[in-house]
C-alpha cells in the first residue's frame, strides 16, 4: 500500500517541524492513539487503537527517526503488533518546503505492509481505510499548528 500527498500547513517551517517532533501533539493528531512515549530523540513507542472494516485491534509499536535533516525532512519507520488481528509496519519520507513566511507545504510518500487478520480485509478497504486515516491526522495536525501559531503571535 502507498500513499503520497501535500498538505499546506499554515505556519513557517520551524514551527511545523517543531510539531512533527512533539510527542504530544503527534498524539493529539494520530487516530486512536493512546499513548506517545518519546525513548529518545529519534525513538518513540505508541498504542494504537484501531477499526479497520470488520477488524478492530490494538497495536503496540515502534516509530524509528532517521535520514534527519532538520528542518527540512526525516524518514519515519514503524512497525506494530496488533495480536490476532496481525502486524503492521511501513515507512513515510516527510519533507517540508517553505512557501512563505506563514505557509509551509508538508510533502509525505509512505508504504506500508499488513499482514494476519488485517491483510485478509483487501486492498481496497485498507487503502481507503489509510486515506481517511492519513486525512484524519493532517486535518488535526494543520489544527494544531495553526493553534501553536496564534499562540506564539
Amino acid at each position: 500500500m502507498k500513499l503520497e500527498d501535500s498538505v499546506i500547513l499554515p505556519c513557517g517551517r520551524e514551527t511545523a517541524w517543531a510539531a512533527l517532533n512533539d510527542p504530544e501533539i503527534l498524539r493529539q493528531c494520530i487516530p486512536g492513539c493512546e499513548e506517545l512515549t518519546q525513548d529518545a530523540p529519534d525513538h518513540m513507542t505508541a498504542k494504537v487503537t484501531l477499526k479497520v472494516g470488520p477488524v478492530k485491534a490494538r497495536f503496540a509499536g515502534d516509530v524509528t527517526l532517521s535520514e534527519i535533516n532538520a528542518p527540512e525532512s526525516y524518514v519515519l519507520s514503524g512497525e506494530g503488533k496488533g495480536g490476532v488481528a496481525g502486524f503492521a509496519k511501513g515507512s513515510a519520507h516527510v519533507r517540508l518546503e517553505e512557501a512563505g513566511p506563514e505557509e509551509t507545504v508538508l510533502h509525505y510518500s509512505a508504504s506500508a505492509d499488513v499482514g494476519g487478520k488485517l491483510a485478509q480485509i483487501g486492498s481496497r478497504l485498507l487503502d481507503a481505510t489509510a486515506q481517511k486515516l492519513a486525512r484524519q491526522f493532517f486535518d488535526k495536525f494543520r489544527d494544531a499548528v495553526a493553534d501553536d501559531e496564534a499562540t506564539d503571535a
